[in-house]
């Protein structure tokens, strides 16, 4: 591992002052970029610890209906506060498919928005990978892609954002607080991740010494509770990324859809708003029939980027099953295997 300094800020203008630095990185849990820096894939010269800072791990209800949920609230904590779950379930759903119990006890909020993709040409020092070293090529384009992009990818690079978290986020329409040089700002978390074109190094608008304070949800995205599911296909039961993921959170109004959100995850650098989907279910019943519609309009411009067709109608199935679950309503408990489709759940309304 290449050596670094190390160091500790006492507030937060202090720690936008030594991340902008050339060769800094922000340090949280450290659950990604230490395998990163393990494996020589991340090689900073400077780790700005901002762990001990305050402020930055709460659970905020704000006036206006809206939560506000700090950069260092664990991925636990969130998904286990009970007001929370009842309020953002498929957040929650989502923040507990994720990863292991032990990982989510200490990875943070902040840290899941920016993780770096999981494709392992990324992981392989010795493959070709632009978005690692840029200008170097991209060896996913002819090796094993089956689970790479299917939306927004380029020649540069196929890689998919590997978040669950930020797939219902995106659906209830998030919005990222942060701390810059220039002082505080929004940006709209669909705004946040960038696709490949020729820039595939860069993952994310942020600029150098941007630190993400905390992620908002609008009073909105409480409308859902008693309508939203996240569900998540992957290669084994547990403890891994998707194949392809959805969100589907639904307002239901005298047994017609007032309102429909849909986000997908694992098809593409940035997690995937359906927004074509979303307008072909508002005002119609919620049935099997609109819900394959919405599926196919979901998928109309996925593109295979290898050998992964197949995703594209793994996700219009998915897409189906979320809707099915979400408009049965959300469940009084969450599923033992949360976001798994082999899981059974009452579909009984959430309370």
């Amino acid at each position: 591992m290449k050596r670094f300094d190390y160091v500790r800020p006492a507030n937060v203008t202090e720690a936008v002052a030594a991340a902008a630095r050339p060769g800094a990185v922000y340090l949280a849990a450290g659950t990604n970029l230490l395998d990163l820096m393990k494996g020589n894939i991340s090689r900073p010269d400077r780790l700005v610890d901002f762990t001990h800072l305050e402020g930055l791990d709460a659970i905020e209800r704000l006036a206006d209906g809206s939560v506000r949920i700090g950069a260092l609230v664990s991925n636990a904590d969130l998904a286990h506060d009970a007001d929370f779950a009842r309020s953002y379930p498929a957040v929650a759903e989502a923040l507990l498919s994720g990863a292991s119990a032990q990982l989510r006890n200490v990875a943070t909020v902040g840290g899941n928005l920016l993780q770096r993709t999981r494709c392992a040409y990324f992981y392989d020092t010795a493959s070709r990978c632009n978005k690692r070293e840029a200008g170097t090529g991209c060896d996913a384009r002819e090796g094993e892609n089956r689970t790479h992009a299917v939306f927004g990818w380029s020649e540069s690079c196929i890689a998919t954002n590997p978040s669950d978290f930020c797939v219902p986020l995106l659906a209830l329409d998030a919005i990222v607080e942060i701390e810059g040089r220039n002082g505080r700002r929004e940006i709209a978390l669909e705004a946040l991740h960038r696709l490949p074109g020729d820039t595939p190094e860069r993952d994310t608008a942020l600029e150098p010494g941007d630190l993400i304070v905390a992620v908002r949800l609008p009073p909105a995205a409480r409308g859902f509770a008693g309508h939203a599911r996240y569900l998540k296909v992957r290669e084994r039961t547990s403890y891994a990324f998707a194949v392809v993921s959805a969100a589907a959170a639904l307002r239901i109004d005298n047994g017609r859809i007032a309102e429909a959100r849909l986000a997908l995850g694992g098809v593409a650098a940035k997690p995937w708003r359906a927004r074509a989907a979303e307008d072909v279910l508002k005002g119609v019943a919620p049935t099997a029939d609109a819900f394959q519609e919405a599926a196919w309009r979901a998928l109309t411009d996925a593109k295979p980027s290898g050998d992964n067709a197949f995703k594209i109608e793994l996700a219009r199935r998915i897409v189906v099953r979320a809707l099915t679950l979400a408009a049965a309503g959300t469940p009084a408990r969450l599923p033992a295997l949360p976001a798994s489709p082999f899981a059974s759940t009452s579909g009984a309304i959430h309370a």
